[in-house]
């Protein structure tokens, strides 16, 4: 399917590597040049320059933090006049309730909610004067269904999500669409963390704290980079004007819900 996007420009955060990777890797296959980010330069520079000798776009790279104000000032010039946003940041660590502290939030909310409220703020007014804009912010599973260890990300992305629902309408009679995409478990770092967790407390192998987690998936198996890229670069695409404020599971049937 010719998504209808090439020649555009995105800005795809938090990219070097897992999920964001493989949404800049799904648009640069569409055609669409990248602004890239990601903390660390060397990942990120030997991913951008795998893209442009792939896929022949131009990919800028902004190596910063975007949930600090320099950071999102950096990112934020270097994507003047884009016409795509993937929000995304790491997700905080797992914990109790009792271990996390006023500080912890802050740091989670900065990261995960202020970060990407920031960045639709100051490129999402340029979308609408031009007429056409995409918007899609990487959330989790936890925001329709909480997750008990992973209480700060709960926190922080579910205020994310009810930014969106109420901002999404206000800017669509412009042609800017704003949706989130919610995973669950793919093979990415952050499933090896998590699975590592599970390991110390369960004082289990990684095999078999893989195998635990893949019973409670119905696709039997852990989500991929690709196909989540692939989904991001469909909101992204021409066809999905119509689809405005929306939260896409991609859990692989996980998450047991009739809306």
């Amino acid at each position: 399917m010719d998504l209808g996007i090439k020649g555009k420009k995105a800005l795809v955060c938090a990219s070097s590597k897992g999920l964001g990777l493989g949404c800049a890797e799904a648009l640069a296959a569409a055609g669409v040049n990248l602004v890239m980010n990601a903390r660390g330069a060397e990942a990120l520079e030997s991913s951008a320059e795998r893209i442009r000798q792939e896929h022949g776009v131009e990919v800028v790279t902004v190596a910063a933090d975007v949930a600090t104000e320099e950071g999102q000032k950096l990112v934020i010039q270097a994507a003047e006049g884009c016409d795509i946003l993937v929000n995304n940041a790491g997700g905080p660590p797992p914990g109790m309730w009792q271990d996390w502290d006023r500080d912890d939030f802050i740091q989670a909310l900065d990261a995960n909610m202020l970060a990407p409220i920031a960045l639709i703020k100051a490129l999402v007014p340029g979308m609408m004067e031009r007429g056409w804009g995409r918007v899609v912010n990487i959330t989790s599973q936890s925001v329709r269904a909480p997750i008990g260890v992973l209480g700060l990300s709960n926190s922080a992305r579910t205020g994310l999500t009810g930014y969106v629902a109420g901002t999404s309408r206000q800017v669509a009679g412009k042609g800017v669409t704003i949706n989130n995409l919610l995973p669950g478990i793919h093979a990415t770092d952050r499933a090896d963390s998590l699975d590592g967790a599970v390991v110390q407390s369960k004082g289990i192998t990684l095999d078999e704290a893989r195998a635990e987690r893949q019973a409670g998936i119905p696709a039997g198996r852990y989500g991929t980079r690709e196909e989540f890229g692939a989904a991001c670069a469909f909101l992204c695409s021409q066809h999905a004007g119509f689809i405005v404020g929306q939260n896409l599971l991609l859990d692989g049937g996980a998450t047991n819900l009739t809306i």
